[in-house]
């Protein structure tokens, strides 16, 4: 990696520090709105949290001190995740508790997030190197896209759309991109917002990429044929981390800051807000929706870290504390059978999560 680059991912995790810090700080003197985001932001009372009454099932990875960070879905339901510290992919088969691990070739790649293709390939961002790599799962050879441009460090998230495109953002770079696998063509685009730190992305039913802006109170969306960005306002002390599209377009969000979760409707323009079960520094992180429309995820400010589900239809909540304390999950990926992988950072392991 380029001393350049290194100096910028340093500077740029250094603020990223700084941000969570801060939101500690701010905490007390954040007030707490009480009706719809169109009106006002609301809240709900979830102190009649139920038990979640769910089998998680751990494994310590291969290599110690891999910081697992993202997990993926792969073919015949493999669970793929990356080794951010080990620079390595790895590979866990549920079924029989093998796993198998992809070593990288460029030196300190921080790979960070991951997701599979139509063809059995595992797309990740390399976090610290500044590029996104192709991993073909039958020859273990990666393939590297570098960057266009030398500001464009710190890749951070991706998701296809149904064309096959790979849109990413760029954390550190306040950028986001997209990569056509066919040519090897990278567009990049500035985000509007000022140290907006463009953090998880996924993708709506309609094909519009949308991601959080974790450095401020804002969703945005992306035109994908245009690339013009545009911004969706929440709450004052939200800060989006992570984000994930049910089959009506909601959008459901983890804010970091202010221990909720969220949902913008984009049809009616209205925000609401849940207090998690955790409080107000519990840090919702990792998220995902199951194929029934219920949605999770995992409070990364408590310990042990929880996994917590909201039924949508009663708007109930229901948590379990992770076996392991969890050691922040940072991201989930939902199966097609309802299960949810979940990748341990702290802790090195990797989990499935069986309702």
């Amino acid at each position: 990696m380029r001393d350049a680059q290194f100096k910028k991912i340093a500077a740029a995790s250094l603020a990223l520090a700084g941000l969570i810090a801060g939101f500690a700080v701010s905490r007390a003197a954040t007030s707490r709105s009480t009706s719809s985001h169109k009106s006002g932001a609301g809240t709900s009372d979830t102190s009649k949290t139920q038990e979640l009454k769910v089998t998680i099932k751990e494994w310590a990875v291969p290599t110690k001190g891999a910081h697992p960070h993202d997990p993926a879905v792969g073919a015949e339901g493999s669970l793929w995740f990356t080794e951010q510290m080990a620079n390595k992919i790895g590979r866990l088969d549920p079924k029989t508790g093998k796993f198998k691990e992809y070593p990288l070739k460029v030196t300190n790649s921080g790979p960070h997030g991951l997701v599979e293709d139509g063809q059995g390939n595992i797309w990740f961002t390399a976090n610290f190197a500044g590029y996104v790599g192709k991993l073909d799962a039958k020859t273990g050879e990666v393939k590297e896209y570098q960057m266009p441009v030398e500001k464009a460090d710190d890749p951070h998230s991706l998701i296809f759309d149904a064309n096959g495109i790979l849109w990413f953002t760029l954390q550190g770079a306040n950028m986001v991109g997209r990569l056509d696998p066919k040519t090897g063509k990278i567009e990049l685009k500035d985000v509007p917002t000022e140290n907006a730190l463009p953090y998880g992305i996924q993708m709506s039913s309609k094909g519009v990429p949308f991601f959080c802006e974790l450095g401020t109170h804002k969703i945005a969306s992306i035109d994908p044929k245009t690339l013009a960005i545009h911004d969706y306002d929440l709450p004052a002390e939200v800060r989006p981390r992570r984000l994930a599209i049910d089959a009506q377009d909601r959008i459901y969000f983890s804010d970091f800051k202010s221990g909720h979760l969220g949902r913008l409707d984009l049809k009616t323009g209205e925000v609401k807000l849940w207090d998690s079960p955790g409080g107000a520094e519990s840090n919702p992180y990792g998220i995902t929706i199951t194929p029934d429309g219920m949605v999770w995820y995992s409070e990364s400010g408590v310990k042990p870290n929880t996994m917590v589900r909201l039924d949508p239809k009663t708007e109930t909540f229901a948590k379990a504390d992770i076996p392991s304390g969890g050691g922040v999950v940072r991201n989930m990926a939902a199966t097609k059978d309802g299960r949810v992988y979940i990748a341990c950072s702290g802790v090195d392991k990797v989990g499935v999560v069986q309702p």
